[in-house]
């Protein structure tokens, strides 16, 4: 009975981190669909949506039974539960990105392209595809320390939201004809926050498995101003190098 209990589990193992890769290559996709106003990609995006629900439902269904073979061991049943919680972050990812891709649908009549704003996009999407390619590994490994490193990542997410927001603000304000194609971009970095924040949940979820504690990592819930007080430290790194580069 134990060498059957072992074998499920590894399977649902396997089967959360096929989820995780493939929540990672919708969030790509997405992105791309958006940016290069590719109608296609954006469907293809849609369609395997139901991948990504059917996968969570799997997990679900087969972690309950699993539970049922036989009573599972204290660290046994963390690990069980942290995939049943961390399937619910990797559904709600990927359901931002079929909401980026469903943008990409809606302004494929739009005719002009804000370079700099897609450039932003994709550096967001990159880095929040970094930090989940981190959390899965912190997974596989029940590793806090890579867990605390990837919670930690999200304050990059969160700087680049609020720069990126601002400078689409700006813009909409010089040229109010343009509002309702920045809203677009609003909605793609939101959504790209928000990836951010599940990520963060996900490798919550992992300190659960390793240690049997729910700890609060997004340090942004943390100190709220923590962001602001960032960007400031930046701009006046920033500032004093240029300065120094002048008199050079």
């Amino acid at each position: 009975m134990n060498e059957i209990f072992n074998d499920e589990l590894k399977k649902l193992r396997g089967r959360f981190m096929e989820m995780g890769i493939n929540t990672s290559e919708q969030i790509y996709k997405a992105t791309k669909a958006f940016i290069d106003r590719d109608v296609a990609l954006a469907k293809e995006v849609g369609e395997n949506d139901r991948l990504i629900n059917d996968g969570e439902t799997y997990l679900e269904k087969h972690a309950f039974k699993l539970m049922n073979i036989q009573k599972p061991k204290e660290n046994e049943f963390r690990s069980i539960m942290s995939i049943l919680k961390a399937s619910s972050d990797l559904e709600r990812m990927a359901d931002h990105a079929s909401h980026i891709a469903r943008d990409a649908i809606r302004i494929k009549g739009m005719d002009q392209h804000w370079p700099d704003i897609e450039n932003d996009i994709a550096e967001m999407a990159e880095t929040v595809r970094h930090m989940l390619e981190k959390a899965l590994d912190a997974y596989v490994y029940t590793d806090e320390r890579t867990a605390y490193s990837v919670a930690n990542m999200d304050l990059e997410v969160d700087k680049q939201y609020v720069q990126v927001h601002e400078k689409i603000i700006n813009r909409m304000h010089a040229h109010p004809e343009l509002i309702k194609d920045g809203s677009h971009y609003i909605t793609v970095i939101h959504l790209l926050e928000r990836i951010g924040d599940h990520i963060v949940n996900l490798v919550e979820w992992v300190i659960y498995a390793a240690t049997g504690k729910i700890t609060e990592l997004n340090p942004g819930k943390a100190d709220p101003e923590l962001v602001n007080r960032e960007l400031q430290k930046q701009a006046e790194t920033q500032a004093k190098q240029a300065g120094q580069n002048k008199n050079v």
